[in-house]
């Protein structure tokens, strides 16, 4: 794992700008939701445009690993929910990471020569360089066969959203330090932790189930996404990953895995208070604030669950005046 202009993202093999660059956001995103000159503010507070935003990868990679994947998502995304509902898990994960690692990238090379100085810059953040580690081991899936023995690296829920109600085509955000990352693709909406073997998935199993099927108000897509955030930022492990030994005639890698569920918790406590700021900060399209959201502090303010713990059914909500 090199950070480096000069270094190819995927396997680290010399790369030459600008020739030797993809784009995080690929062509067919960029032209399917008019992107190109949608801009975004880096931690470092200068701006760049998507169109501008390309990582450093070796033409074996490109050629081999990052074109063909591009090309088979365009044609789930022509396909729609039922498309994403049916695409491989792995696949789906690598997308996710390419993007999520391409943004991450770009945070950190920027770093280098800030234009000012991140509160917080990301090098600096050992905990968050660990997962990326361990993220960048599996990630290798992209550029070499790699089974994934009994377990998945990530939790990728696929949610919909009612058409009816929301107008906004396109919408992404993230969360670098704890692996987040979501996008919004027409009523299709995938949502990610790329570094917790599926145990977020697991934890929120009952919730996922409530709303297959359903074609969601995006305020409850907010609040969906809300309990996955703060569920990853409590997510207080990071998994090991290790390689079985190669045996004459095997055409792919075998991935064990390990999480030290002992010596600490694989949750830090669940605290009401931390989840109305995760809650808060979905919703401020919606300018909820938090003594409403905490107006019973037992029961944060839910539109996924009635007061009785059952789904609610939500066919529209007042906009923001």
């Amino acid at each position: 794992m090199r950070f480096s202009t000069n270094s190819c993202f995927l396997c680290g093999a010399p790369a030459q700008a600008p020739q030797d660059t993809v784009p995080v956001l690929a062509p067919w995103l960029l032209d399917r939701y008019q992107l190109s000159k949608r801009q975004m503010r880096l931690l470092d507070q200068s701006v760049v445009a998507y169109e501008e935003l390309r990582i450093p990868c070796c033409p074996q990679c490109r050629l081999q690993a990052v074109e063909p994947l591009e090309a088979h998502m365009a044609e789930v995304a022509n396909g729609g929910l039922t498309a994403w509902q049916q695409m491989n898990e792995q696949q789906l994960f690598l997308w996710l990471g390419k993007m999520f690692y391409g943004i991450l990238l770009t945070e950190l090379l920027t770093e280098l020569d800030p234009l000012i100085k991140p509160q917080y810059p990301l090098s600096e953040n050992g905990q968050m360089l660990g997962k990326l580690q361990s993220f960048y081991q599996v990630f290798q899936a992209l550029r070499v066969p790699i089974v994934f023995e009994d377990f998945t690296p990530a939790s990728v829920f696929i949610l919909e959203v009612d058409p009816a109600e929301d107008t906004i085509p396109f919408e992404y955000d993230d969360d670098l330090s704890t692996m987040m990352f979501s996008i919004k693709l027409d009523n299709v909406v995938l949502v990610a932790c790329l570094l917790d073997n599926g145990i977020i998935r697991q934890a929120m199993r009952r919730v996922y189930e409530d709303v297959q099927g359903k074609a969601l108000h995006p305020v409850q897509v907010a609040e969906f996404k809300a309990r996955v955030y703060y569920a990853a930022y409590l997510f207080n492990v990071v998994p090991d990953y290790y390689v079985r030994p190669v045996k004459p005639g095997d055409q792919q890698l075998v991935y064990d895995t390990l999480i030290d569920d002992v010596t600490r918790e694989i949750f830090n406590p669940w605290e009401n208070s931390g989840y109305a700021q995760s809650l808060q900060e979905m919703w401020k399209r919606w300018r909820l604030e938090l003594p409403e959201i905490m107006r019973n502090p037992a029961q944060p303010l839910s539109f996924l669950y009635d007061e009785e713990g059952m789904p609610r059914t939500i066919v529209s909500y007042p906009e923001p005046t």
